[in-house]
């Protein structure tokens, strides 16, 4: 049964889309209890948008984010096989009607657990072409649609944690992966921008494909307060979470995104990056655009801490 791709919930239509087991889907987070007293008291983490600064975006399955007119992107993920493609035209209108672009996650795995292959399975079969089909059908209905797109595919792929299938190739095959899969862009949605986006680690220029097959440079930049302590001593904030990655992509020159942003935490640790994200930052001249997750983690962060959840609208667990 093909899945339809996860994107914003259109508040104003109740739009329910059913992602079932998802690894992104939004109906498939856990819901936060609420208070024992039988009062909700709702926690707003959303960021400070400052005029004139930094552009920002959003991964929003729930909608939080959608009456917001100073949202300049609308973010999606999606599988390149057992999904179902038509859901793209949907979040092509949600987008067109507030006036933002699509930054499309094309993810090159199944959603379906049951469709799961090994890593050097994936990696071989896409090197012989057969995933081409799934390729071409994605990029047919991106040159269809009317907002402006930007495509991001096969992210974070210097991570070696074991977090996605084609993450930790040997970077000359994951290199001519990404290569052949942005060519297929390139011929058949020749208007779509094309975002390289490593997740930020000291090796990502190994994977660097060359200035002719990256027009965007896309990190991923999380803070988590408990996993910070542990990692580093110390809370960090957004600056020092985004400065390692940033000064390693900075000679590439080209407008820098962080594509996946979020955070989580007491109130104090929150409330700079709150105020940084989108502030004007001269130490990141490059920084076009950051685009928040909204949503709980879809995977188990090291040292027991769980699932985050960096929705900027939850009820606190009393």
């Amino acid at each position: 049964m093909k899945r339809k791709l996860a994107f914003a919930l259109c508040t104003a239509l109740a739009l329910q889309l059913d992602l079932g087991a998802s690894l992104v889907s939004a109906l498939a987070q856990e819901q936060a209890n609420p208070a024992t007293n039988g009062e909700q008291t709702t926690i707003d983490k959303r960021p400070v948008i400052h005029p004139g600064g930094t552009r920002f975006g959003a991964y929003d399955p729930h909608g939080d984010f959608g009456a917001q007119s100073d949202v300049s992107t609308e973010a999606l993920f999606l599988p390149w096989e057992d999904v179902d493609l038509a859901s793209l035209q949907i979040a092509d209108e949600y987008a067109l009607q507030r006036n933002r672009n699509l930054l499309i996650t094309i993810e090159p795995w199944s959603w379906s657990l049951d469709w799961k292959l090994t890593p050097a399975q994936l990696r071989d079969r896409m090197l012989r072409g057969e995933y081409d089909a799934n390729m071409e059908a994605i990029a047919d209905v991106i040159a269809g649609l009317k907002s402006p797109v930007i495509v991001r595919w096969g992210q974070e792929m210097e991570d070696t944690s074991g977090r996605f299938s084609w993450a930790g190739w040997e970077p000359q095959d994951w290199i001519r992966a990404y290569k052949h899969a942005m060519d297929i862009v390139r011929k058949k949605a020749p208007k779509a921008q094309i975002m390289w986006s490593p997740k930020g680690l000291p090796n990502l220029g190994d994977y660097y494909p060359g200035d002719d097959y990256v027009d965007l440079v896309g990190l991923s930049v999380f803070g988590l307060e408990p996993y910070d302590k542990i990692e580093y001593g110390a809370p960090r904030t957004f600056t020092e979470a985004l400065k390692p990655g940033y000064d390693l992509v900075a000679n590439y020159n080209k407008p820098i995104w962080v594509a996946e942003v979020g955070w989580e935490g007491s109130q104090t640790y929150m409330q700079p990056w709150m105020n940084a994200a989108t502030q004007s930052d001269p130490q990141f001249p490059n920084l076009a655009e950051v685009v928040y997750f909204n949503d709980r983690d879809v995977i188990e962060w090291p040292h027991d801490l769980g699932r985050p959840n960096w929705r900027v609208v939850n009820e606190p667990t009393n």
